[in-house]
């Protein structure tokens, strides 16, 4: 859904230019709070990850390809404010290294790719936590959904944005139809990646879903809470003991009744076992280099190797486009003579190696740039806390 050159007019994309110069501010401060030791690379990973995915585009309709937008997968894992920034730095490397989604739009993307996806995400994904049942498999679930949603969103949002500062006199009604009938379908790929991907780390390591954080609080506290007691037995009159549920103090010098006691409710089976372990108070944090690792080195096969096939038929946005006639002003990409343009390395006749290997440098390009900006956020919260302490 990279929106090219040309087809907004340069009023709104000033002011959605604004508007994500607004939102990556918000998100700078807002991060802070989020990001510590483990969390500042992870969300570089994060966005390294996000960036190779995005190459993958998959069919969903005869000539009509998807490929991931992000903003619920990094919303999820790193937090909501540290996503918008993470789908921000994706955006930027694509534009500057590889002419993919306009320099003048940049303001237009972000406010729709990284903003409405990662705001609308993580809003349904967290209703949905304070609603089911509160379970690891709640979390996969709340996923898929999120992302699902996120998708047509995007598109909802980027046919306003159309209808406010569109290029071609295109009947409005039609871009919508065709935006969201599309991303629909885009959207349930986007769900199924973002629920494997933070399925996958919550079998591992729970701990580094920022999204899941408080369930292990909430699923100790049922399980290790206020004591639930048993009815007091009736008294020598046949009533109830006073206050219907403790036990009428024993007598001096008398055992108290076998049948008052107080006991703490147990958990069902199947629930201690979807039960996420919360670290006990003091313990050392458990590294997560081999996650980090294994993230890395699955970014570089899906960007080195899988994105060679790739479908290369045109995505959502692109296809709505040519069929609807909203591209008829588009503009050449300032970056159209770049080394990477097109995610291929200039001079190299091979198709297979020059795709790898843009897919490699942006992978590595955007973990460097990610982690760059996440570790000097953190820093900087760091820092207050010095100062505050």
């Amino acid at each position: 859904m990279h929106v090219p050159d040309g087809f907004i007019d340069a009023p709104v994309s000033v002011a959605t230019g604004a508007v994500a110069a607004a939102a990556v501010a918000v998100c700078l401060r807002g991060a802070r709070r989020e990001l510590d030791e483990q969390a500042a690379p992870l969300a570089g990973l994060v966005a390294a990850f996000i960036f190779a995915v995005q190459m993958l585009n998959f069919p969903v309709a005869a000539g009509t390809s998807g490929h991931l937008l992000g903003g619920a997968l990094a919303a999820i894992l790193v937090g909501p404010y540290t996503g918008v920034l993470c789908v921000s730095v994706v955006l930027l490397m694509q534009g500057v290294l590889f002419a993919d989604g306009g320099l003048t739009a940049l303001g237009v993307n972000i406010t729709d790719m990284a903003v409405v996806t990662t705001v609308v995400a993580y809003g349904v994904f967290r209703a949905i936590l304070k609603l089911a049942p509160n379970r690891r498999r709640t979390v996969t679930v709340a996923s898929f959904v999120a992302a699902l949603v996120s998708v047509p969103a995007a598109a909802m949002a980027f046919t306003g944005l159309y209808a406010l500062g569109g290029t071609a006199d295109v009947a409005i009604g039609k871009v919508f139809t065709a935006m969201v009938g599309v991303h629909v379908l885009i959207g349930i790929g986007e769900a199924a990646i973002t629920a494997l991907t933070v399925g996958a780390v919550m079998a591992v390591r729970p701990d580094l879903v920022h999204g899941a954080r408080d369930v292990a609080a909430r699923r100790l506290e049922l399980r290790t809470g206020a004591p639930v007691r048993t009815p007091a037995p009736a008294s020598s009159d046949g009533s109830a003991a006073p206050g219907g549920s403790a036990a009428p103090a024993a007598p001096a010098g008398s055992a108290a009744p076998a049948t008052a006691r107080t006991v703490t409710a147990a958990p069902a089976a199947k629930d201690a076992a979807d039960a996420t372990p919360a670290p006990a108070p003091g313990a050392p944090r458990r590294s997560a280099r081999r996650v980090w690792a294994v993230g890395l080195g699955a970014a570089l096969l899906c960007a080195g190797v899988v994105s060679f096939y790739a479908s290369a038929s045109p995505d959502g946005l692109e296809k709505v486009a040519a069929d609807k006639g909203i591209d008829k002003k588009t503009e050449d990409h300032a970056a159209k003579d770049s080394p990477l343009a097109d995610y291929g390395v200039k001079d190299i006749s091979n198709a297979r190696l020059s795709g790898g290997l843009a897919g490699v440098i942006g992978v590595g390009a955007t973990l460097a740039v990610g982690t760059g900006v996440f570790v000097v956020v953190r820093r900087r919260r760091a820092d207050a806390d010095a100062e505050a302490g």
